[in-house]
This record gives structure tokens, C-alpha cells and sequence, in this order.
């Protein structure tokens, strides 16, 4: 980094001494020395600001620069005709020479992205089904069932992972606070398995959007950008995009409707963790986090039983199921029925659930 800095002071006293030299604002030294420096300073600012932009992007507006200079002065050589010493038409040669050449480099720097390989070939190649690209974003990456999709080959199409992403997901993995150091290193051993994986293909993008500061935003640009899906697990970026116009893979989701159906009245065998909130109910959990209140088993803690579904509830917080233990040589169409007439779950951020629903108060929720 230092070498950076040693060639930034050079150039800076280099454009000074050349002010100094050939004065071009006036016989006054300190002056001249000054607009030097000025000018220097404007210039290392202008290539600190390109410092996150991708070689694509820079490539891209040097060629479209380039190319819109060459049609400016074509199409002010096809005016060799026209009268040059009228100020109306040296105003609008001017005009064609500044116009062209911004044109070119505002539009060769949006379009950088086509620079790559890939997309270059893909210029080359015969209509075929378009690329389909899954950007991936922080949260999905740490919950790290996005692997497992990978791994039975349910995501099609090359996953993205831009470098906004793994910036902050190193940030996390740099963390001082130990869960949150131990979530940003789960999220990069998750990318490391994924990367690894046969028949997946993984895009590391440079892309970025300096005037962009939310990395939300971010995704949803580079989304646009790329006509592509963004896969999370977070709510808030879900609603977002969706408002934005920019389809989402959900994965919680996704897990919701893989969910086995069950109905009232059928038998099920769970293991009774605990007690439940109510007098003589029991709390069971199916193999996806779904927490089941069971009626009389508070006697059957530490016991896999068989039991009767009375009721399940579907909300936004997951599915709630009630169920009544089955005891031995009593049919399971006996005894009281339980109906979840109202129920109340609390937040996932708490870490615990529970319902006021007489007579079964205890919510079941998505764990």
C-alpha cells in the first residue's frame, strides 16, 4: 500500500513543479504552485473514487468513450460543408464532440458487465435457454440449507455471490461478539462446501453500486442488472424486492410447503420433551421444528407415545398442531375434543412459543 501512496506524492510534485515552470495562470509563483496542486488533487480523488469499480466497468467506459470520440469527429468531418465560421454551427459541432464521447463512456461503463468471457461467448453461441442466475445473499448463506438445495440439484442455473456479500459476511466472521464470529465462519465453510459440489456453478461478481449503500439495495440492483433471482431467508428483503419488481426464492418458504400434511384425527407417534403451559399438557416437536401440544401427557415426559390430531392451526408463523395422548384400550374417537379456536405465537427472535387458546393455550411454531 505504501507504494500507492510514494506514487500519488510523485505525481502530485510533479503537476506542481510543471505549474511552477511554465506559470500557467500568471507570473505569481504561489499561485501557479497551487493550481498545480489543486489539479493534482482532483485527479488522485477521481482514481480514489475508481477504486471499487470493476476492470469490466472501466474497460467498458474507456471503449464507449473511445468509440462515441471516433463517431463525434465522423460526423463533424460529414459537415465539411457547412459554414464554420457561423457560431450556430461551431456551437453544435462543439455540442456533437462532448455529446458522443459522454454518451459512450456513461454507457460502455453501465454495460461493463458483457466484457466478461462468459457473456462475451455467449454472443458467439447458438440461441439456447437463457442463463439463469440465484444470487445469494448473507443470510441464506449463514442458514446454510441453501447447500443442501444445491447438493439434490432443486437450484438451477449459476449462483452468484457477489463481493459486497462476502465482504459483509467477513465482517461478521471478524466480529468480536463470539456468536455472531461463529455465524460468519459457518456462512464461509457453507461456501466453501457449495463451491466444491459437482455440477454447480459459482460466479464470484465484482459488480457493484457505490451510490448504493444498503447491501438489500445492492442485491436488488444487481438482480435487475442480471435478470436474475435473489435467494434469502429474510423477510423485510423478500417484501422489498417483491415491491421492486424482483422475483425471490424464499427459502423459508419453501420449507413451509414441503411440510407434511396432517389432519384431524390421525395417529402420530412424537417424544414428549417437556411440559407444556397449561395444566397436564405435554410439548412435542416433529422433525422440522413443528412443536406439538399434547393434551394429558404431562405424566409421559421423556416418552414417545401415540396420539390423536385434534386441530391444526396454519398462520404466518407456521403451523400449529393439537393433539390428545391415546391411552391404553381407549379408542381414539373418545374423549374431549381440544379445537384451537385462538392462538398466540411469539416472535422467532424469542426463542420460546406459547398460545392462549382455551382449552389448548400452547402454540405450536415453526422452530
Amino acid at each position: 500500500m505504501a507504494w500507492f501512496i510514494l506514487a500519488r506524492f510523485f505525481f502530485a510534485g510533479a503537476v506542481a513543479y510543471a505549474a511552477y515552470m511554465l506559470q500557467p495562470v500568471g507570473d505569481d509563483v504561489a499561485i501557479n504552485i497551487a493550481f498545480g496542486s489543486g489539479l493534482a488533487g482532483l485527479a488522485i480523488l477521481f482514481e480514489w473514487q475508481l477504486r471499487n469499480t470493476a476492470v469490466t466497468h472501466m474497460l467498458g467506459a474507456f471503449i464507449g468513450g473511445a468509440a462515441g470520440l471516433l463517431l463525434a469527429k465522423g460526423i463533424s468531418a460529414a459537415l465539411y460543408w457547412a459554414d464554420h465560421g457561423d457560431q450556430r454551427v461551431a456551437f453544435l459541432q462543439s455540442f456533437i464532440l462532448l455529446l458522443f464521447p459522454y454518451l459512450g463512456l456513461i454507457i460502455g461503463g453501465r454495460k461493463g458487465e458483457w466484457l466478461e468471457p462468459a457473456r462475451l461467448i455467449s454472443l458467439f453461441r447458438n440461441a439456447g435457454p437463457e442463463r439463469h442466475y440465484k444470487i445469494l445473499d448473507t443470510s441464506v448463506i449463514i442458514d446454510g440449507r441453501v447447500a443442501d438445495l444445491c447438493d439434490t440439484g432443486f437450484i438451477d442455473g449459476a449462483l452468484v455471490i457477489p463481493q459486497f456479500v462476502l465482504k459483509e459476511l467477513q465482517m461478521v466472521a471478524d466480529s468480536s461478539d463470539s456468536m455472531k464470529r461463529n455465524r460468519g465462519r459457518r456462512g464461509l465453510d457453507i461456501l466453501q462446501k457449495i463451491q466444491k459440489m459437482s455440477g454447480v456453478e459459482v460466479v464470484i461478481s465484482d459488480v457493484d453500486f457505490p451510490e448504493v449503500k444498503e447491501v438489500d439495495l445492492k442485491l436488488i440492483e444487481l438482480a435487475r442488472t442480471l435478470s436474475g433471482k435473489i435467494v434469502t431467508n429474510d423477510f423485510n428483503l423478500n417484501k422489498v424486492a417483491q415491491l421492486r419488481g424482483v422475483d425471490v426464492l424464499n427459502i423459508n418458504e419453501l420449507a413451509n410447503a414441503l411440510k407434511p400434511v396432517v389432519l384431524p384425527g390421525e395417529i402420530m407417534k412424537v417424544f414428549i420433551l417437556k411440559e407444556g403451559k397449561e395444566y397436564n399438557q405435554g410439548v412435542a416437536y416433529l422433525d422440522d421444528g413443528t412443536m406439538v401440544v399434547v393434551d394429558n401427557a404431562r405424566k409421559m415426559i421423556s416418552k414417545t407415545i401415540d396420539i390423536v390430531v385434534t386441530s391444526v392451526l396454519q398462520t404466518t408463523a407456521g403451523k400449529m398442531i393439537f393433539g390428545r395422548f391415546l391411552e391404553p384400550g381407549v379408542s381414539p374417537s373418545s374423549g374431549p375434543a381440544r379445537t384451537a379456536a385462538s392462538a398466540t405465537a411469539a416472535s422467532p427472535q424469542s426463542g420460546t412459543s406459547q398460545a392462549v387458546a382455551p382449552p389448548s393455550p400452547i402454540v405450536a411454531k415453526d422452530r
